[in-house]
């Protein structure tokens, strides 16, 4: 098994969470942040390395975890994204941490407190059995409206993500998104981070793109679909929140 590094998308301001005061991670689930959930789960799986990227409200983030995992920040550690130019963006800030390290890195957001351990090592094992250079964990969803799209040959091979607001009436019927859960060879990571563009509806950096420079390169690219998808949905508004109150 390759030496794992995580890294946790934990940057973003959650503008319909109604609180400017207040990163979007640091919203409670049951007494405890959702980052905290998240963080945990990178440790249970033996991370060696965790990489919390921060942006909005940074201070309180990193204050937080400095307190809760006082005794494991000799693996963590923290990235900022300042200004908020998308998720490929975001991952570009982890390079100080993580450009000279051989492994595979994991990607998680620190709005999904329901991933269950077992869901993260199914997928991980999923990776390193198919050999695969890049995998993302999907779901299928009755409405899908909002999430990307994975694109499939004939024979059931990953092709392609295609968000939203980039997709056609045929790319919006397909009901299998991508969580925004990804495993990659590292170095592979820093190479398809160089190619991205803000060429789409966005005009933001999607990490989905890495995937172009994947398939450019012929590598082996898995995708597979979580059984349960209420573990990979985020929390955008505090309705969501309450919801997954209820459901815990």
């Amino acid at each position: 098994m390759k030496p794992l590094a995580t890294v946790i998308l934990a940057a973003g301001k959650g503008k319909r969470m109604k609180n400017p005061d207040k990163s979007k991670v640091m919203f409670e689930l049951k007494g405890k942040p959702m980052i905290q959930y998240v963080v945990e789960l990178a440790l249970k799986i033996h991370s060696e390395k965790i990489i919390l990227i921060v942006g909005h409200q940074k201070q309180s983030v990193m204050d937080f975890i400095k307190s809760a995992f006082a005794g494991d920040m000799d693996k963590i550690s923290f990235a900022s994204q300042d200004e908020q130019l998308g998720t490929g963006h975001a991952v570009m800030q982890t390079k100080p941490a993580l450009e000279n390290f051989n492994g595979d890195t994991l990607i998680l957001s620190g709005d999904v407190p329901l991933l269950r351990y077992e869901t993260v090592e199914d997928f991980i094992n999923f990776h390193n059995e198919n050999k695969f250079d890049a995998s993302l964990l999907s779901a299928k969803f009755e409405n899908p409206f909002g999430y990307g799209r994975i694109v499939r040959d004939g024979s059931g091979n990953f092709i392609d993500i295609v968000e939203e607001k980039d997709a056609d009436e045929n790319i919006k019927k397909i009901d299998e998104i991508n969580s925004g859960i990804y495993i990659v060879d590292n170095q592979n990571l820093f190479e398809a981070l160089k190619t991205i563009k803000t060429d789409n509806a966005q005009g933001e950096y999607y990490l989905t793109d890495i995937f172009n420079y994947f398939k450019e390169k012929n590598m082996k690219i898995g995708a597979v679909p979580t059984e349960n998808n209420i573990e990979i949905t985020g929390v955008n508004t505090v309705e969501q929140l309450e919801e997954m109150e209820k459901m815990m």
